[in-house]
């Protein structure tokens, strides 16, 4: 780092005559269109906000259905907002990491495109209206994240947070698409306008819920699927000032607060988000006591404060959503500025550990006010809107319950302490900066901070210190996000209260806990560190660990399987695919399924037809010569396209007659040019036993069951579906409907001449080619 100080204090100990980095105009460009996104939407919001829906897939209900509400409101002047001082900051940051990375500048190529992809989806999810769009928005933030949190991409601990990240938010996400489609086939629909008005109580709600739930709380790194967030500190900081404090991690509670009415409808889902809040609150905040590491305690701050949130959302109805989402805007103001106040000290400083740093006050003056005002706002501290934050929490937890009330007492002592902890470490005491290397000397004159690395620092400060003197704008905007959330019926009316209400008297409470376990350091550390090691041990992060490794021996075994044979790599297809065929078709039973109809005359010829294939199939496999096993398998495919025509389908029919001829003249061919090499001499084609591998007799019996197995598999689906199709609209219904007007007399038709006219010139184009390429082959590259 110590070349990226140099460059932060304009010296360097090895060369004083190195230039500072060349602008990043890429990152000012990013920062440049979030701040025109930021006023755009706040103009928009002004003005009523707006609504548009586009169809998508219409033959699947599904539309491009985006609206500007209070809750699309407040995330997205939140991910814009933020998202512009994080990308100013970043403009500086990231040139002096890559310095410091010895690597080009040219990487930030790399970086800026995934920050703006993540700055839109962010937008994109906070307006979605249908939870289709909704999860697409959902896993292209995780995408996009699994690129920037693997930016160092040279570092293993980087590329294994990375993967970590990806895995943890994208697997829970899948619970997501589960729910939209158990909704879906429920409901008829995907709009979450639409299912507030249908949604009831009952099981299928509440498992949909609950998968939604899951999602999200994945998202926000809720305990127990929390050990991704202080694993991705691995990022650099601008990430994390954005990601893991105001966007990513936020996009679980938006999806909470998205679909809180439907949550609603299940007390079972609202107690299971109250008890993950509440591990989370106590788990997070006590870690965070003991980290030494300035980010992991950020990370772990980060864990402990959205678990307010989701504790909020359990609690519900209009305190527990409005409280939450003014929690959010609060939070995402003070942490990114906290997260990036850690970026500044450790750039200036070349140390990351709070051990080691201290007295950075006289040093970095400004700096330390304006952390010092963002660390107040987080331990809600009156004159910041950090207090309303905590005296809105405090009013829904009286609201709640005994139990509700004593962890927000605890969950804000514990704020108290730790965000102390690390304000006062950094900038109070004796002035030191410790060096990992003793023989490495540091002189504290040229530690400070770039200008621009501390005004977004200030910028976050201004607003929370504005807010916490006029509240009424930001809690206009929590409010219409809440009233999305509870379906009307939210108002907030924070204010200051010179008296000795209840929440008043909790906020003195938590102050005095928090100013305790500041004083009892040393048992407070401890009790971290305990927990710590108990979760290290038999954590949810060993259990990811352990799955992920024998999942990767299981992948070995049957990847070494695989590959010795043909027959193994089908069967490793075929037998699944029979399982989880078999697995759906038994989970989802269905009256008027495997229904046997009459059978009328031109039945019989079919059914004859058909045995015939049976019985061709058969012999293929048995065949032990070359010759006869192309001829029967011309049998196969013949007898299938009279099939075809028997089902008024000449057309269908001709074409695999064609190919069925074209394919069995190439087989005949190639053989007849196939050397012979009979063991006996004789110049014939090669049979079976010929050749050196000879199946054994018990690998023919996996075979066998491999096959039955795939067989009975598909059969059992194909009946199942033809003896009860699905009556829903499809395309192919409109594609009936508009035959007339094509001119045509079938489908069909239509569709080869029409609608693939251009398709099918290409497979003609390419089947030419082909043949030009095996007759070159077979004249030994002569065409002629």
């Amino acid at each position: 780092m110590s070349a990226a100080h140099g460059a932060e204090t304009g010296t360097s100990p090895h060369d004083p005559r190195r230039r500072r980095p060349a602008t990043d105009w890429l990152g000012w460009v990013s920062c440049a269109i979030t701040l025109v996104g930021f006023g755009l939407l706040a103009l928009a919001w002004s003005t009523g906000g707006f609504s548009v829906s586009l169809p998508w897939a219409p033959s699947r209900d599904l539309r491009l259905s985006l609206s500007l509400d209070g809750l699309g409101a407040l995330y997205a002047l939140l991910a814009t907002g933020v998202g512009a001082l994080v990308f100013a900051y970043g403009s500086r940051y990231l040139s002096l990491h890559l310095r410091h990375e010895g690597r080009p500048l040219s990487e930030r190529w790399r970086f800026w495109p995934w920050m703006m992809l993540f700055a839109v989806s962010m937008v994109g999810l906070a307006l979605a209206q249908d939870l289709i769009l909704l999860f697409v928005f959902f896993d292209l933030t995780a995408i996009c994240s699994y690129f920037l949190i693997g930016f160092d991409h040279n570092r293993r601990d980087a590329r294994a947070a990375a993967i970590m990240s990806l895995i943890v938010t994208v697997a829970s996400a899948v619970a997501m698409l589960i729910a939209a489609t158990l909704f879906y086939s429920h409901y008829g629909t995907f709009s979450i306008p639409e299912l507030v008005q249908l949604v009831d109580s009952g099981s299928t709600t509440t498992t949909a819920t609950a998968l939604l739930a899951v999602a999200a709380l994945a998202k926000s790194a809720q305990v127990p699927l929390h050990f991704w967030l202080p694993r991705a500190m691995a990022a650099p900081t601008p990430v994390s000032a954005y990601l893991h404090s105001a966007a990513m991690v936020a996009a679980g509670v938006l999806v909470l607060g998205r679909v809180h009415p439907l949550l609603a409808h299940s007390d079972a889902v609202l107690t299971g988000l109250s008890v993950v809040g509440t591990l989370s609150i106590v788990i997070g905040g006590v870690l965070a006591l003991g980290q030494d590491r300035l980010k992991q305690i950020l990370a772990y701050s980060t864990i402990s404060q959205y678990g307010y949130m989701v504790l909020l959302y359990g609690i519900g109805g209009p305190d527990g959503n409005g409280a939450a989402a003014f929690y959010v805007l609060v939070h995402g103001v003070a942490k990114s500025a906290l997260f990036m106040t850690a970026g500044a000290v450790t750039m200036a400083t070349d140390e990351d550990r709070l051990s080691r740093l201290g007295g950075l006050r006289r040093r970095m003056p400004v700096l330390a006010i304006a952390s010092g005002v963002a660390a107040a706002t987080l331990a809600a501290l009156p004159l910041t809107s950090g207090f309303f934050k905590d005296e809105l929490f405090f009013k829904a937890a009286l609201e709640a319950g005994l139990w509700q009330t004593t962890v927000a007492l605890v969950a804000a002592g514990l704020t108290f302490a730790y965000i102390g902890r690390f304000w006062g470490a950094l900038f109070l005491g004796p002035e030191r900066v410790e060096r990992s290397d003793p023989a490495e000397t540091v002189d504290t004159d040229g530690v400070k901070a770039s200008p621009l690395l501390v005004t977004p620092v200030v910028v976050l400060a201004v607003i929370a210190v504005l807010t916490g003197l006029v509240v009424r704008p930001l809690a206009g905007l929590a409010e219409a996000a809440g009233n999305v959330s509870n379906v009307g019926g939210v108002h907030l009316s924070p204010a200051y209260h010179l008296d000795a209400r209840p929440e008043n008297l909790m906020a003195l409470c938590s102050w005095i806990l928090g100013g305790l376990l500041l004083a009892w350091h040393r048992f407070s550390t401890r009790v971290s560190w305990v927990l710590a090691e108990i979760g290290q041990r038999w954590g949810p992060r060993e259990i990811y660990t352990m799955t992920l490794r024998g999942l990767s021996a299981l992948s070995g075994i049957v990847h070494n399987r695989e590959v010795r044979t043909l027959r193994n790599s089908i069967a490793v297809v075929l037998v699944p695919a029979a399982v989880l065929g078999g697995i759906a078709f038994a989970s989802t039973p269905e009256g008027r399924a495997y229904v046997i109809g009459p059978v009328s005359d031109d039945d019989w010829l079919i059914l004859a037809l058909l045995a015939l294939v049976a019985i061709a199939t058969v012999a293929v496999a048995r065949a032990q010569a070359q010759l006869p096993l192309v001829l029967t398998l011309a049998v196969v495919g013949f007898a299938l396209a009279a099939v075809y025509a028997l089902f008024s389908a000449p057309n269908v029919a001709l074409v695999a007659v064609t190919v069925e001829t074209m394919v069995t003249l190439v087989f005949l061919m190639a053989l007849g040019r196939l050397p012979t090499h009979r063991s006996d001499g004789r110049s014939s084609l090669p049979v079976a036993s010929d050749f050196k591998h000879t199946t054994e007799p018990r690998q023919n019996g996996r075979n066998l069951l491999a096959g039955i197995a795939a067989g009975l598999g598909m059969f059992i689906a194909l009946w199942s579906a033809l003896s009860h199709p699905a009556q829903i609209p499809n395309v192919a219904n409109e594609h009936l409907a508009l035959t007339p007007a094509a001119h045509g007399h079938d489908a069909v038709t239509v569709i080869i001449t029409d609608f693939r006219g251009l398709d099918t010139l290409g497979e003609i184009t390419v089947l030419v080619v082909a043949g030009i390429g095996v007759a070159s082959l077979l004249r030994k590259g002569r065409l002629w």
